[in-house]
């Protein structure tokens, strides 16, 4: 058979031939070589003295340095022959110490006789050879060990033991040479009735390609994984599922890992996060837990500076409109953790008040806070509200954001999308708050609903009031937008999930319908890290700070995704319907309008979007046009200002021409 020089198969064939120079390609492994070398070639003069001592100049002067050669040239030979490279050194365990012993063991093999033809040993001690030995091992263990100690902290993770046998194993196959990758292998191997048995891994970036961890081959990399399943010579170890072992990959990739699982029948899984290992154990052993669905929207970690967040927080006063929602839920935990002097949770919703409140209660009781019932398009409560507290900082989540439902509702949008936001924002200003966070959403560029276009009027707004509000030393505004937060009210996933329960079918608008998604914790850490950036960086505020949202996911891909990681097959077991796109729903979102410059940001994840702002004079007399009519009930002069204010919007004909549905409490859905 002949491998594509390319492809998989070929690479791991390389492999197999040439084992040892395959593995210098690594710069560690040239080094860790290099310092083995030199070990060496210092071992043999080193057990002469120990042994002779200062009388070392007189018996071995004329071969010490022939002999230190020689000795370096055997242990040269031996080093590779016993592949001693393909262990990582952050990984050192007893198999590591094994394979020194045996290198070092050979190279005295071929060196004793050599010296022997050389010297014939009349004036070499007989127990150098013995004494070289010892301090060689030590010379090339001590400093794996030591570096393995300073990574890990402790001695616990020196020692592991070869895997049992006479128990059946599941073949599995790690998907990432990590940390947990390690504490995985070592832990199958101690317990000898253990359920796994590592038959190799994984390396997402190559760098580990050749190499072993406790004897555990490092395969390839996920492009070869495919052809690895197909083309290696498992014998009776073929994996019977994949096990993800790094805490943060990103999702496409993990889609991709399904997708190949899926056609070969694998399940797939993944460990337990470092943090998370004392609740990952079942007794003794640790647990593998099944992938969610998270995992498959996941991106990368991106570097945050909680210091700076902690120093944003700590000892202010903050305020979140929403509190008990998706996203201002989110916020309150994570703005709890930065210990503000008083925190203020305020929200439509008496029960979803309830719980946040509770929640923060339970999680830090000496927090100084306050549960306000109150509604973002009440201007007296709201001006009440913020004039008594002086908050240092606002976080405005509150809005509704459920399109079909907003779409059958506009008044009630506009009011509390739109109108409740000025009023938040004004009352901000006149308090002299130092910083004010607005929520928004993808759907407001080109929007074609009247949630987006009642969103994007709130950020126009905003970006209108900064520049007047910063020249006269007051409030900075910031605007984060994002796409789609997983699990929210109204999202997706849920419904899917709701829709597995059931026996299906899961009901997909459309086959070609696209989103971007984020998870709410994601999303609540960057909305952070972009107020960080805003109220130090004078330039940053008033514009809007764009979410790194990754690429768009198919919802039917995801769909499929989430039958498959039921255990179930789409089709088959779980149909899959398609319902038509509802009003105002689009085939696909964006994330920034043509005429939204990108302007550079120092803050990781985000993107900074120039705003499209105008006179604030003139903004504010036209939604005191709108909120007069959405007050009023004119639906089709409502509607028509809407239009005007945001152009790329066009109203529905069939949301003009409805009524509104009856309402007697039009309280907010929290974002």
């Amino acid at each position: 058979m002949r491998l594509h020089e390319n492809g998989p198969g070929f690479k791991h064939h390389l492999m197999k031939k040439r084992p040892t120079l395959g593995i210098f390609r690594i710069r560690r492994a040239r080094i860790a070589f290099l310092h083995d070398v030199v070990m060496a070639g210092l071992s043999f003069p080193l057990a002469l003295y120990l042994r002779l001592g200062d009388a070392m100049g007189y018996y071995v002067a004329d071969y010490i340095w022939p002999g230190t050669a020689l000795f370096t040239l055997c242990a040269t030979i031996a080093f590779l022959a016993v592949s001693m490279y393909r262990g990582i050194w952050r990984y050192a365990s007893l198999n590591d110490l094994v394979a020194i012993t045996k290198a070092v063991t050979l190279a005295m093999l071929l060196f004793v006789p050599l010296l022997f033809l050389l010297t014939r040993l009349e004036l070499v001690p007989r127990s150098v050879p013995v004494i070289q030995w010892f301090i060689l091992i030590a010379m090339l263990g001590g400093p794996r060990f030591l570096y393995r100690i300073f990574k890990d902290r402790h001695f616990n993770n020196i020692l592991s033991h070869p895997v049992g046998a006479g128990v059946r194993r599941i073949p599995v196959l790690l998907i990432g040479a990590t940390d947990e990758a390690e504490l995985f292998i070592r832990e199958q191997q101690r317990d000898p009735s253990a359920p796994y048995h590592a038959v190799g891994l994984i390396d997402e970036k190559g760098s580990r390609v050749g190499r072993e961890i406790h004897g555990i081959p490092v395969l390839g990399t996920v492009e070869d994984l495919a052809g690895l399943l197909e083309g290696r010579a498992w014998g009776r170890d073929i994996p019977e599922r994949l096990i993800l072992s790094r805490e943060k990959i990103d999702g496409a990739t993990v889609r991709r890992i399904l997708e190949i699982a899926e056609a070969r029948g694998l399940s797939l899984a993944r460990l337990p996060k470092l943090s998370e290992l004392k609740s990952g154990y079942e007794g003794d052993r640790l647990a593998i837990r099944p992938i969610a669905v998270e995992d498959l929207l996941g991106r990368p970690q991106i570097p945050l500076d909680r210091d700076a967040m902690k120093g944003l927080v700590a000892g202010r006063k903050v305020l979140v409109t929403g509190a008990g929602g998706t996203i201002g839920s989110e916020l309150v935990r994570q703005i709890v953790d930065f210990e503000p002097a008083e925190l203020v949770l305020l929200d439509a919703s008496e029960y979803q008040l309830y719980q946040i409140d509770m929640e923060v209660k339970e999680r830090a009781p000496d927090l100084p806070r306050s549960a306000v019932l109150g509604d973002v398009r009440d201007r007296g409560r709201i001006e009440d509200v913020i004039r008594r507290v002086q908050p240092a900082l606002v976080f405005h989540a509150a809005a509704l954001k459920h399109v079909p439902m907003v779409e059958s509702n506009p008044m009630e949008g506009m009011l509390t999308n739109t109108v409740g936001s000025r009023i938040v924002a004004d009352a901000c200003r006149a308090a002299g708050v130092d910083c004010m966070v607005q929520i928004s959403t993808d759907k407001v560029v080109n929007p074609h609903n009247v949630m987006g276009a009642t969103k994007r009027l709130a950020e126009a707004y905003i970006q209108a009031l900064d520049p007047t509000s910063r020249a006269e030393g007051g409030t900075r505004f910031v605007v984060v937008r994002f796409g789609n937060v997983l699990g929210s009210t109204g999202s997706v996933v849920p419904l899917f999930q709701r829709q597995l329960a059931a026996g299906g079918p899961l009901t997909v608008t459309h086959k070609d319908v696209t989103r971007y998604f984020m998870t709410v914790r994601e999303a609540v850490e960057l909305v952070l890290q972009a107020s960080v950036v805003g109220v130090e960086d004078s330039e940053a505020a008033g514009r809007i700070f764009v979410l790194d949202m990754g690429e768009p996911v198919k919802v039917l891909d995801l769909a499929r995704q989430m039958i498959h990681l039921a255990g179930l097959e789409p089709d088959r077991d779980i149909a899959i319907a398609f319902t038509g796109l509802r009003p105002g729903e689009k085939l696909y979102e964006e994330l920034l309008h043509d005429q939204e410059e990108r302007l550079p940001t120092r803050a990781p994840g985000m993107t900074l979007a120039a705003p499209r702002a105008g006179d604030l004079g003139g903004m504010a007399a036209a939604l005191d046009r709108l909120e007069n009519l959405a007050r009023a009930r004119e639906r089709t002069k409502a509607l028509t200002l809407l239009a005007e204010l945001v152009p790329e919007y066009q109203a529905d004909p069939k949301t003009i021409g409805a009524e509104d549905a009856p309402s007697t409490t039009p309280n907010k859905v929290a974002e």
